[in-house]
């Protein structure tokens, strides 16, 4: 049988022509052909895309992705015009995108990310021993942060010092407040003030000025306490697990899931000291990809069909839309922090945010504008 592919190559050859022989059992990739794309995307996601696992799928899909990152409120004012995607960390940015482009397609929310709270495990004792914080008494069991009564005790100018049990802990100093993002350059701090402006106006999304104006005390308050803030989220994360201030901060979900999904150790090897809250009343970040150009398109569709690249999503601490549960096989029987297999079931709600208008309105309103 060799004989005969030996004898038919060199009768190609001789003719001048090429062919490509095929081996009994081989076939054809259908990969041949890769198509180039670039987008601009949350900081959040960088690593993902950098991932060799997920370029190796994609490369199979026939796509090759490039990015850049920047926040995702920043992105509607950066020049998308050399980009294929924009893929923001949340729906208001990217339908702000759609509208300032006149873009028709529907955009594609292929994973989402609940805001949670991290906190030192002393933190989330203290809280929950003056009421602000709850542990579920199922297994693992899941920490709640109770923001109705968290808010409240911000607004009253509450500090740790005040709070039982905190005597006994050095680091537990100064005002109550959490550690976000800037609202006017990233999506979760935007979407902070969001879930603020929900509670304070009585568990309603504002929907016009009075409403902007009912809040702006209690928006301005939680942003000034902070002081300076990151531009993004990698900012506050990256600051909490290298030991920079003492407080809470809130991140994405993922951003704590990846560490734990990869079995990667948390400072001075100590997961235990870690803890994830999930609010009460919270946002989940759906990570939003707009296409730009049609070839995005396709990018959109695999993220969100794609076994493969949904458990890779899973690894770096996201939950696919399709696949929610995914999320919970990843961080299986790893170290850290206790993840909620089911949101809706840990007690989760979700707030309603308002309108691009209403929330940059908002975020003026924090900034003393």
């Amino acid at each position: 049988m060799r004989r005969v592919f030996g004898v038919l190559a060199a009768l190609a050859l001789l003719a001048g022509v090429g062919v490509a022989l095929l081996w009994p059992g081989d076939e054809p990739d259908g990969s041949d052909e890769v198509v180039t794309i670039s987008g601009l995307i949350g900081s959040e996601k960088r690593e993902f895309f950098a991932d060799p696992d997920v370029v190796a799928e994609l490369q199979k899909q026939g796509l090759k992705v490039t990015t850049d990152t920047t926040g995702s409120w920043l992105m509607g004012e950066s020049d998308l015009a050399k980009y294929d995607f924009a893929f923001p960390a949340s729906l208001s940015p990217a339908e702000e995108i759609r509208k300032q482009r006149q873009i028709k397609s529907e955009p594609v929310r292929p994973f989402y990310s609940p805001l949670v709270v991290l906190a030192h495990r002393s933190m989330a004792e203290v809280l929950k021993e003056n009421g602000l914080a709850g542990q579920s008494s199922s297994e693992p069991a899941v920490w709640t942060l109770k923001m109705d009564a968290y808010l409240k005790a911000v607004q009253e100018g509450r500090k740790w010092q005040d709070l039982k049990g905190a005597g006994s802990h050095n680091e537990l100093r100064g005002l109550l407040f959490l550690t976000t993002t800037d609202p006017s350059t990233s999506s979760s701090g935007a979407l902070y003030l969001a879930t603020v402006s929900y509670l304070a106006n009585g568990h309603q999304v504002v929907s016009d000025d009075a409403g902007v104006g009912a809040v702006k005390d209690v928006v301005r308050q939680v942003t000034s306490v902070q002081g300076d803030q990151k531009t993004s989220s990698d900012g506050p994360f990256k600051d909490f697990l290298s030991g920079v201030g003492n407080g809470p901060v809130l991140a994405y979900e993922s951003q704590m899931a990846a560490l734990t999904a990869k079995g990667v150790s948390t400072p001075g090897g100590s997961a235990g000291d870690l803890v994830v809250l999930y609010p009460d009343t919270t946002v989940f970040s759906d990570h939003t990809l707009v296409a730009l150009k049609p070839g995005a398109e396709k990018l959109a569709a695999v993220l969100r069909d794609d076994q493969v690249l949904r458990d890779l999503e899973a690894k770096y601490g996201f939950r696919p839309q399709a696949d929610p549960g995914a999320l919970g096989k990843a961080v299986q029987g790893r170290q850290g922090p206790a993840y909620a297999s089911d949101l809706a079931a840990a007690g989760v709600q979700q707030a309603q945010v308002p309108t691009v208008a209403v929330l940059n309105k908002l975020i003026n309103a924090a900034k003393g504008k």
